[in-house]
């Protein structure tokens, strides 16, 4: 039962990542990588509140947290793909925004990872 809600997370997360990063690019353009931006923060807040949840409140099963935190964050999440977009930005000549990006990404999705959990913790 694990590994089909495992499967099934990676899916339903594989399919929201794209359809948010196509949302995003229709709206922003692609010039930057702006939806994998928002896809990591989001992704980021859903894992502080997920574990939170989890493995704190125990509000969650150990299948519900196979299927949201290792299918679903799993694949909705993209930290290759940042990666790939920051070496990109570096190949283009974008230094300046390829350091501006990585650093956003970073702080921003460990704040949301730290919001998450505190949010989980005052609702729950």
């Amino acid at each position: 039962m694990t590994y089909l809600a495992i499967a099934l997370g990676g899916a339903i997360g594989a399919l929201s990542r794209f359809g948010l990063m196509n949302l995003v690019a229709s709206m922003l353009g692609n010039r930057l990588p702006w939806g994998t931006l928002l896809v990591n923060i989001s992704g980021s807040l859903l894992i502080g509140i997920l574990f939170v949840l989890v493995s704190e409140k125990m509000l969650l099963s150990a299948d519900a947290r196979a299927l949201l935190i290792v299918g679903f964050l799993g694949a909705f999440t993209t930290f290759s793909t940042f990666s790939l977009d920051t070496i990109l930005l570096i190949q283009q000549g974008w230094l300046a925004q390829a350091m501006a990006y990585m650093l956003a990404s970073v702080m921003i999705c460990v704040l949301a990872t730290w919001l998450g959990m505190a949010l989980a913790r005052l609702l729950a």
